[in-house]
């Protein structure tokens, strides 16, 4: 009888309940977001952007949304995203005192680092710090680092390109993992010492501690980075899910939280071991340039270094970073540049390659930085794709802190408020881009050709004072990564797509492609 009363009891006060924390608060807490449009569900609670981030679709979740409601929608019980060039002036820009949004706690492991920090002043003290290993001369310094794993990554592709497999003498390789390969083991020699040796093994392999002192044991890179990423951004959305996450039913949630762990791992195996290896090494041997060394001899304003636990994260910080969106996006490079030439043959391969041929010498194994770091329709291509695809495609959310709160255009926002802007959404958006916004135009890139908008509109590595603060590395190595390759090989497209699926980063979910040496290269 105790039984039944209690659930006739919690069969009455579970609807109260639901009302009371998902419905009221609509009328109450956040009544003044009652006029923005949006998904039904997305006015009461975050369960409906959650479940975009689950099914790694977040970004087309998004952009679904603005094409039904317009270009500011309420995606959360306290989320609006505005999908407008202008947005993000008002919501990234200098000087706004916004602060990420809670989010980011679901992505911090260890100690927070410049990425998933939200304190302002701490932000700032971190980034001064990092931002040395980033200077020009350093990033120059890189370049030896990248070309030594690049050679290492042509040796790969020339085998198999020497087995072809069509009559034609091409041979079929997935792009996707050989991008992943090349951009974890250059950002394993810059953040780490050494390259984690995906290229040479053919396979995503890492080295991980998952205990402290513990045993060092292999884990597979790239996929726990994903399944990292996948976690991470749905649980960021329900944080309050969190702590019960890795008892639910679904093993999305307890394979990612096994991944957030075994990613610290490799970080914290690949610091160990850097750092032993410096302990050992005899006074006076030259240094080391890369961005481990650089953070270990930084010193903040009073003049202290750099904790362990937090050079890991910072470190661990840089593996995602590099790794993650360069094989993205390199990896959609590729596509969209033979997409383009497939769809109008003669206007893309043949431009792109006797740019190359002009600057890189015909019998170089690998371009140079010098080389192709000026070359204007191989920066163009790579614009243009970064655009199509967009590797960071989400809306960053940010915390409105002003006590006045902040207007965009007709509606003011109080403090409180998150607000984020999609880059995936701005980037194909026709208002701004035109009616050819979905095709492969590097022209558009033209100085003469963009507008004002699309100026402001392209939004690849953020905006303002959390801009990502290696860029230039990115730009770096997909110069050298596309230049190399093009110059190279002769290249055909096995695909009509490129489908993608999304954790914080929008990846290629493969990329079929035909490969086979240049006849100047045989």
């Amino acid at each position: 009888m105790g039984l039944e009363r209690f659930l006739v009891l919690a069969s009455v006060l579970a609807p109260v309940w639901l009302v009371l924390y998902y419905v009221l608060p609509y009328f109450t807490t956040y009544k003044h977001l009652q006029h923005i449009p949006g998904p039904v569900v997305a006015k009461f609670s975050n369960i409906w952007v959650a479940l975009g981030a689950r099914n790694g679709k977040k970004f087309a979740w998004v952009d679904w949304a603005h094409r039904k409601y317009g270009p500011v929608v309420r995606i959360g019980f306290n989320h609006v995203s505005i999908a407008q060039p202008e947005g993000l002036q008002t919501v990234y820009a200098h000087g706004n005192g916004f602060l990420k949004d809670h989010f980011y706690e679901a992505f911090v492991s260890g100690v927070p680092g410049v990425f998933n920090v939200r304190d302002r002043v701490e932000h700032t003290r971190k980034r001064k710090i990092i931002a040395h290993a980033f200077s020009p001369g350093a990033v120059h310094a890189f370049e030896t680092h990248m070309a030594d794993n690049l050679r290492r990554w042509i040796r790969q592709l020339d085998r198999i390109a020497s087995y072809p497999t069509k009559s034609n003498g091409f041979a079929q390789i997935n792009m996707m993992p050989w991008c992943t390969y090349i951009a974890f083991d250059i950002i394993g020699d810059l953040a780490f010492g050494a390259p984690f040796g995906m290229v040479d093994k053919g396979r995503d392999e890492c080295e991980a501690q998952l205990e402290p002192h513990g045993p060092i044991v292999l884990a597979p890179g790239a996929e726990t980075l994903n399944r990292r990423g996948e976690v991470s951004s749905t649980l960021g959305l329900m944080l309050s899910l969190r702590p019960w996450a890795k008892y639910l039913p679904d093993p999305f949630f307890s394979n990612g939280l096994k991944s957030v762990k075994n990613l610290h791992g490799i970080a914290v195996a690949a610091v160990s071991k850097r750092l032993d290896a410096n302990e050992k090494a005899e006074k006076g041997q030259k240094q080391r340039n890369d961005i481990l060394d650089m953070l270990v001899q930084a010193k903040d304003s009073k003049g202290n270094p750099m904790p362990r636990d937090e050079l890991i994260s910072e470190a661990l910080t840089q593996l995602i970073a590099g790794s993650d969106t360069v094989s993205n996006t390199a990896c959609a490079v590729f596509y969209w540049i033979l997409h383009g030439e497939r769809a109008a043959p003669g206007t893309i391969i043949p431009r792109l390659q006797a740019e190359l041929d002009a600057a890189i010498p015909e019998s170089a194994d690998i371009a140079s930085h010098a080389e192709v770091k000026s070359l204007p329709f191989l920066r163009r291509c790579i614009d243009e794709a970064i655009r199509l695809h967009s590797t960071s495609a989400i809306g960053l959310p940010r915390i409105v802190t002003s006590a006045t709160g902040v207007q965009h255009q007709d509606t003011l926002f109080p403090t409180g408020t998150v607000l984020s802007v999609p880059s995936y959404t701005i980037h194909h958006d026709a208002e701004v881009w035109g009616d050819d916004v979905d095709e492969f135009k590097p022209d558009r890139w033209l100085p003469g050709n963009l507008t004002p908008r699309q100026k402001i509109c392209f939004n690849p590595f953020s905006f303002g004072p959390r801009a990502c603060v290696g860029q230039n590395v990115a730009h770096m190595e997909l110069a050298l990564i596309v230049g190399t390759a093009f110059h190279r090989y002769e290249f055909e497209l096995y695909q009509q797509v490129l489908e993608s699926h999304e954790g914080f980063s929008k990846k290629p979910d493969e990329c079929w492609l035909g490969i086979r040496k240049r006849a100047t290269q045989v």
